[in-house]
């Protein structure tokens, strides 16, 4: 299975340097050759058994290419969000951590998957944890921003949802979020895909009620950029996290029992479903959680967050 693993995110690569290349308007920049380049470097010495970068190889591949990802953005489209706006490229990361957390806090519960060769020290291992989840959101969000700068998805038919429909859908991400804390752990375990979906069902109504960027607002407005490259962003993403998780030291295993003799890499088969989704849900998470600290004074949510004016805008900016 790991050869069809290796052959999905070869294609999936593949694609997107053909896309890149066909849609460029100036030369990469060099931020982004230097990603490149570290990521062959980071490579190169993780399959060496090079240490610390074999235990710290995920969250370096993925800031390598968090890099490559932007600096390819810029090339796209003209602006990106590590070139346009660093500081708020870094408060993404930061609120990354504890957005991420909620799911580790479900896992506690639920235990779908565990960690292996994390550094026993606790602040090798709390720098190893932190760093990793800080490059989640802007991953799922360099990755959107670089698939809707292809220019692949274009205005449609307007999709509107009553009040009724939206309050029915905050309803059942309840019901998702709740039933896995309530049911018997056995019986828990094998519902987080619940936990997957119900964040963005019960929170993106309410980023539309308050006015907020909202994959609700996008459909009513036809436009559908936002949505259908987050999802092609989650669907990348979660090859990619599978891909170089697999060959690092420290890594996760996937302990959940469904589909385990299926495995491609470490996550068994079905479970890449599921990346679609949670990058909705990093989405939808972020925006209310931007708003809540802006609310409390904590951050300027209007300036982390602002609705689109077009279809070929960045996801969010």
């Amino acid at each position: 299975m790991t050869r069809l693993g290796l052959a999905f995110t070869s294609a999936i690569l593949a694609l997107l340097l053909v896309e890149f290349l066909r849609h460029r308007r100036r030369p990469l920049p060099a931020y982004g050759w230097i990603g490149l380049l570290m990521l062959a470097l980071a490579e190169t010495m993780m399959f060496r058994g090079i240490k610390p970068v074999t235990i710290y190889f995920t969250p370096v591949a993925w800031t390598c290419y968090i890099l490559l990802a932007d600096a390819a953005v810029l090339a796209l489209a003209g602006h990106s969000r590590l070139h346009d706006e660093p500081s708020r490229l870094a408060q993404v990361a930061l609120l990354s951590i504890p957005l991420w957390l909620v799911f580790e806090a479900y896992n506690l519960r639920l235990q779908n998957w565990m960690y292996v060769g994390v550094p026993t020290n606790w602040a090798a291992g709390l720098l190893g944890y932190g760093w990793s989840f800080a490059t989640i959101t802007p991953g799922i969000f360099e990755t959107a921003d670089l698939v809707e700068a292809f220019g692949w998805f274009q205005p449609a038919r307007r999709v509107v949802f009553s009040p009724a429909a939206e309050r029915d859908m905050i309803l059942a991400g309840l019901v998702c979020l709740i039933l896995p804390l309530v049911l018997p752990q056995h019986i828990a375990a094998y519902l987080f895909a619940l936990v997957w979906i119900g964040f963005v069902l019960l929170l993106d109504p309410i980023n539309h009620r308050l006015h907020l960027p909202s994959l609700v607002g996008d459909l009513a407005a036809g436009r559908r950029g936002r949505l259908y490259s987050l999802l092609v962003s989650g669907w990348v993403c979660g090859w990619l996290w599978e891909f170089w998780n697999y060959w690092a030291a420290a890594k996760w295993h996937y302990i959940f029992p469904v589909a385990q003799q299926w495995k491609i890499f470490e996550m068994p088969a079905p479970g890449y479903l599921g990346f679609l989704p949670f990058a909705l849900e990093c989405f939808a998470m972020y925006v209310t959680a931007a708003w809540v600290l802006g609310k409390t004074g904590l951050q300027n949510h209007k300036s982390q967050i602002t609705n689109r004016q077009s279809p070929g805008d960045p996801i969010s900016r």
